[in-house]
C-alpha cells in the first residue's frame, strides 16, 4: 500500500526534505528514511531518476563535490523549486482534508 500510495507524492517528499540545505542522494534518501519512521525506505534506482527529472525541471541544481573521499553530486532547491513545493504542500493539505471527511477520519 505505502509504495502505491507514494506515486505521485515523491516530488513532494524530495523538495520537502531539500528544504533543509543541499544534500547528496544517499543523504536524501536516509533523510526520507529517518523523517518517515522507516516508512520511506526507497532504493536507489527510484531517488536518483526522480532527483534528475526535478533538476530538469528547473526544480533543483545540482554540483559535483569533491571535498571527500568519493565524488557525489549534491543537490539543491531552486527559487522554482521552492514555488513548487509550496503549491504541491498546499494541494496535498487540499487533497488530505477531501480524503479525511471522505473516510471519517
Amino acid at each position: 500500500m505505502i509504495g502505491e500510495a507514494l506515486k505521485g507524492h515523491l516530488d513532494l517528499l524530495l523538495l520537502a526534505v531539500l528544504t533543509e540545505g543541499p544534500a547528496h542522494g544517499y543523504a536524501v534518501i536516509e533523510s526520507l528514511r529517518q523523517r518517515s519512521g522507516g516508512l520511506f525506505d526507497l532504493p536507489e534506482g527510484t531517488i536518483y531518476p526522480a532527483l534528475h527529472r526535478l533538476e530538469s525541471q528547473g526544480l533543483l541544481k545540482s554540483q559535483w563535490q569533491e571535498d571527500s573521499p568519493r565524488r557525489r553530486r549534491v543537490y539543491e532547491l531552486t527559487p522554482r523549486g521552492q514555488q513548487a513545493l509550496a503549491k504541491r504542500q498546499e494541494e496535498w493539505r487540499t487533497f488530505s482534508k477531501a480524503v479525511d471527511a471522505t473516510a471519517g477520519i
